[in-house]
């Protein structure tokens, strides 16, 4: 049975997809003509054409798993649905009274956004040890916690990456010194990847770097992990305001948000256009590949600062802001907006998005194949995800919500910030500062661990300024 996200989140990421990477109309590949230049009809079929690829692959790796979901009952014969729902027409969604959208899961559960069954969970201990004993001093978070935890993101969760990546040679190709009325410098930049090994996958790295035109010297970076149009240029300008560079990293041309596309990009060149094993890398470990890429040449880069490069990433690119950030530590500062589910928020917790939503066909390939283990089976996931944000852990990190942005579930958002301040502690740092949820727009940022949740909905933009603030004192620059 397919799980009834798989339609809306395999269409948005299709098209995402096609906006930045291009795709073909014969075969399921990452690089194509204009999707925007199709027809009603051609765009149809290809829509059909990738949901189809991407179930059939999903199911490869249940079958490889040995998985199999529950013979559910039609959605409006289900005795398990919320009774206040009703359906709109063109969707096979359900909505309450307030406009929040409901889905079933494969593995038969509903959305919850009733705090009082979202309560019913227990977390790991990040500073408890496999064998039982507690993690006294930061000599044995760093030798042996710490790498329990990463081990488990990495065979469980987001996949390992491989050993033998190939060589990425980045090349400028433009420059542009009239942007933002003249206030910055436009370089364009390609990550040419080696693809030697198996050259029917083309994988690259496009980045556009901003610069202030009035720059005395190296200076701050943002790397913002983008995979659709328009470019932020508000969020751009504000950055260079402030003195700040910014680096846009196409992560459509690294790897395809799609699972239709796990046979190309840098997963099917790695692989040879075969099938993941299941504890191999998604596309969420390698979108952060590619940023560590990015990083390696931004600190090459005179315009920089090498010490001050931080990343950030919104909704599913949050997501992979925090991993990015857990995965290399020369990440010097992270900030990941509304990242929901498999991001900020308390996996275990039944509220908006959950392990069911990302382990379903239309968000699977994000992670390795061992996770859909966990879907209907929350418990027995091994982390959560206060532990992600402890192996960012002691550098300063900001997690945004907002108030509007139930999917994304703020509040577990906050709690996870809650469950990885003791870590910050252990290695000398402050935490989050209190186990009380913030009113709307109250910024928690005097300390290392930072949390905001705006007043609105599913954007970052307007925890930017509070951001900018936090970083600067963090980084100890003169406003």
């Amino acid at each position: 049975m397919k799980n009834s996200t798989f339609s809306h989140r395999l269409c948005r990421s299709v098209v995402w997809a096609c906006l930045i990477g291009g795709l073909t109309m014969s075969i399921v590949r990452a690089q194509a003509p204009d999707f925007q230049k199709m027809t009603p009809e051609e765009r149809t079929a290809y829509m059909n054409k990738m949901r189809a690829a991407s179930q059939a692959d999903w199911q490869k790796m249940m079958d490889k798993l040995n998985l199999k979901l529950l013979t559910l009952p039609p959605l409006a014969d289900d005795s398990n649905r919320p009774k206040h729902l009703k359906t709109k027409e063109g969707s096979t969604n359900w909505y309450d009274e307030t406009g929040n959208t409901y889905v079933r899961s494969g593995w038969g559960n509903w959305t919850n956004y009733d705090e009082i069954n979202a309560v019913n969970y227990t977390l790991p201990d990040p500073l408890t040890l496999k064998n039982g004993k507690s993690v006294k001093g930061a000599d044995t978070w760093w030798k042996q916690r710490r790498p329990e935890i990463l081990n488990d993101y990495l065979t469980e969760i987001y996949g390992k990456t491989p050993a033998n990546t190939p060589r990425v040679t980045f090349t400028a190709t433009g420059t542009d010194s009239t942007v933002l009325s003249g206030k910055a410098i436009r370089k364009s930049i390609l990550g040419h990847i080696d693809n030697a090994r198996y050259p029917a996958a083309t994988p690259s790295i496009p980045v556009t770097r901003y610069t202030p035109i009035n720059a005395a010297g190296p200076v701050p970076l943002m790397v913002i992990v983008w995979g659709s149009f328009p470019t932020p240029i508000a969020t751009i300008e504000k950055l260079i305001d402030a003195g700040w560079a910014v680096a846009i990293v196409n992560t459509g041309a690294i790897q395809m948000d799609s699972g239709a596309g796990l046979h190309e990009g840098i997963i099917g060149l790695m692989n040879k256009g075969k099938d993941r094993d299941p504890n191999e890398w998604g596309v969420l470990a390698a979108w952060s590949w590619g940023l560590s890429r990015v990083l390696d040449y931004f600190e090459t880069d005179h315009a920089i600062n090498p010490k001050q490069i931080g990343i950030q990433g919104h909704s599913r690119w949050g997501k992979t802001a925090l991993l990015a950030g857990a995965l290399d530590p020369r990440w010097a500062i992270v900030f990941a907006s509304c990242s929901g589910s498999m991001g900020a928020s308390l996996e275990k917790r039944s509220y908006g998005e959950t392990i069911d939503n990302v382990a379903g066909a239309g968000e699977y390939h994000w992670m390795a194949g061992n996770f859909l283990k966990y879907g209907g089976n929350w418990k027995a996931m091994p982390v959560d995800a206060h532990e992600l944000m402890a192996l960012i852990a002691p550098r300063p990190l900001f997690i945004t919500g907002g108030t509007k942005d139930s999917w994304g579930d703020s509040k577990g958002e906050f709690l996870a910030c809650v469950g990885a301040s003791p870590v910050y502690e252990l290695l000398g740092k402050k935490g989050v500062g209190t186990i009380a949820m913030p009113a709307p727009d109250v910024s928690l940022i005097s300390g290392d661990l930072a949390f905001r949740n705006h007043e609105g909905g599913h954007v970052d933009s307007l925890d930017w300024p509070v951001f900018l603030e936090f970083a600067q004192r963090q980084f100890k620059l003169k406003k």
